[in-house]
């Protein structure tokens, strides 16, 4: 079982849907199971994120691993293009 935490919201800023689905679609190539939380639905839920990123700014998608802090998209992207996903996710 996964306990991979996407970070994401559903208000439609062209780009960060761009990038979301793209962490998405490559969990599901993976088929690494993992839970979506929509930032969109509180402000509270926002600040969490935030929070555990330590970047008052940060947008989503944020990607963790239960607890722990895999990286935003820029990681996840560089990860895919090294070929080191699961390393990226904690997972080996």
């Amino acid at each position: 079982p996964s306990n991979m935490l996407i970070f994401y919201t559903e208000l439609p800023e062209i780009l960060v849907k761009h990038r979301q689905e793209e962490v998405i679609r490559i969990l599901d190539t993976y088929k690494i199971k993992y839970e979506l939380i929509d930032i969109s639905v509180s402000l509270k839920v926002l600040q969490e994120m935030r929070m555990k990123v330590s970047t008052p700014k940060a947008l989503p998608p944020q990607i963790f691993n239960g607890q722990e802090y895999c990286g935003d998209f820029e990681m996840f992207h560089k990860a895919k293009e090294n070929k080191e996903i699961l390393k990226f996710l904690k997972m080996e």
